[in-house]
């Protein structure tokens, strides 16, 4: 490897945003252009061998594009585009809060596809939208009087109320 390539190699390091990539890169600027051992390099950067060794080969067939995450397959969504964005848009538009249970229904009146309750959990948070949680109401609280009352008392006075108390009980 040239000094030219491993330069703009580090200068593409320097700049990378994506965490992930540029320990790929760390680990690649150390084996290919640096000449250290690539198990060794893996355990500096708490990874497993087998690990370094895809990357490299990985940067070897394709380059940078290698180094960089790629989109993870898996099922296709039943629901489809337009189904998605009108029960998103509907959500939107209200300023109520949903329940799963809502969301739920809604998904099977628009589509007529019907998910478990947790992967619809799962659906509104890819979409965007967070769970709304209550605020926590104490029923046995004290009343504002109870309170303002409380903090008119000096501490003092209290301390000295318990020392007279305390001196009576051994009398």
């Amino acid at each position: 490897m040239t000094l030219a390539n491993r330069e703009s190699f580090e200068k593409i390091y320097r700049y990378e945003q994506d965490a992930k990539t540029k320990e790929r890169m760390l680990l690649v600027l150390m084996v290919v252009y640096q000449g250290k051992i690539s198990a060794n390099v893996a355990r500096d950067l708490h990874r497993s061998k087998a690990k370094a060794s895809d990357w490299l080969k990985r940067y070897d067939k394709e380059g940078m594009e290698g180094l960089k995450d790629r989109t993870k397959s898996g099922r296709p969504s039943k629901l489809s585009e337009e189904t998605s964005y009108q029960i998103k848009q509907e959500l939107k538009e209200s300023n109520k809060g949903w329940t799963t249970k809502q969301v739920e229904e809604l998904i099977i009146k628009k589509s007529g596809i019907r998910y478990h309750h947790v992967h619809i959990y799962r659906i509104l948070r890819k979409w965007g939208f967070k769970q709304k949680v209550p605020r926590k109401v104490h029923v046995n609280t004290a009343t504002r009087e109870e309170k303002d009352d409380f903090k008119k008392r000096s501490p003092r006075y209290l301390r000295t109320d318990k020392i007279n108390k305390m001196k009576t009980d051994l009398r």
